[in-house]
């Protein structure tokens, strides 16, 4: 079969050839690729910034055919699933600290085929398309999360929401929030392009961050950066909510003084799998919209690059022939 491997941190993809996998304990399954989505994170563990190991398999957007299953959206958040570990007993896979992601720390879609250690890891999409499909194993799902996150802040009837970022993550966010809440919601972007796109779902305000007025009962920020997170800070009423997605390290100064009466500022990491489930029975009763672009799997190399210049509008997918 063919694979795409990163062997070093800042190295070129590779196409190699490998054995096709096989199950090598009980439990474990094998499917074939159809389609993987080429996600921020992807260029993460190409940079070496979550350390490897190497040569990995990368890819965690997956939609593949099972043999009994049909096609399924693969979880990708592998955790240790011990007893003793709180997260993986709670559900929580996606922050377990000895989990094993596909495509970050164990080999994933990038590659005809791949080794998936249980079944439950399988969601079956239906007659869901698997290119459109596949981004919502990562970028549908950390949305979806950080809006359940956000919405016991804005059941009010006057509540006010941001969205920083309107890139792929923030567009899914958008139609969730529009679809679950009544909050007036603002989306806060640089590019007048994404701000477009996000008026055209739905967004009450789309504007620079310059441009915000007033209190927010509640921002998540897909950015993350110094000024993104300043903006939050700035603009979140008290007892209001600040979650933060983006990986741009951004900091801001907290404590008593420093942000508003009580505010929550917090981190939102992927999602469970009870919750990809829950958002695969949204997608089939809210069509969502977001933009797909297929890419030949053996040009996995050009996607990352158009990634890196910021020339996606909204989510890159590797289709398999």
């Amino acid at each position: 079969m063919k694979s795409i491997v990163v062997s070093k941190p800042h190295a070129p993809l590779e196409l190699v050839e490998r054995e096709i996998p096989a199950p090598t304990v009980p439990g474990e399954e094998v499917i074939r690729v159809l389609a993987c989505g080429v996600c921020h994170s992807d260029l993460h563990v190409a940079d070496g910034d979550f350390g490897g190991p190497y040569p990995v398999v990368l890819g965690h957007e997956v939609v593949g055919e099972h043999h009994e299953l049909g096609r399924v959206l693969l979880y990708a958040p592998w955790g240790c699933g011990q007893a003793e570990c709180r997260q993986c007993s709670s559900g929580l896979e996606m922050i377990c600290p000895n989990g094993r992601e596909a495509g970050i720390v164990s080999d994933g879609g990038y590659s005809e085929y791949m080794r998936v250690p249980k079944r439950d890891y399988l969601v079956p999409i239906g007659d869901l398309d698997p290119v459109s499909t596949a981004p919502l194993a990562c970028g549908g799902l950390t949305a979806f999360r950080a809006v359940k996150r956000v919405l016991p802040h804005l059941q009010g009837m006057n509540s006010r929401a941001i969205v920083i970022g309107a890139g792929g993550l923030g567009q899914f966010a958008i139609q969730f929030l529009q679809t679950l809440t009544n909050a007036e919601l603002t989306v806060v972007d640089t590019s007048a392009e994404k701000l477009t796109a996000a008026s055209n779902l739905g967004a009450d305000v789309a504007c620079g961050a310059d441009e915000l007025t007033g209190k927010y009962d509640a921002v998540i920020d897909f950015v993350g950066a110094d000024a993104t997170m300043a903006a939050a800070a700035s603009s979140i009423n008290r007892q209001g909510i600040i979650v933060v997605v983006g990986l741009w390290g951004g900091r801001i100064q907290f404590g008593v003084g420093a942000v508003p009466s009580e505010a929550v500022l917090t981190t939102s990491i992927w999602g469970s799998l009870d919750e990809l489930k829950e958002l695969l029975e949204f997608a089939q009763n809210h069509p969502l919209q977001h933009s797909v672009e297929p890419i030949p799997f053996e040009k996995a190399q050009h996607a990352h690059d158009l990634l890196r210049a910021g020339s996606i509008k909204g989510r890159a997918v590797l289709v398999m022939d």
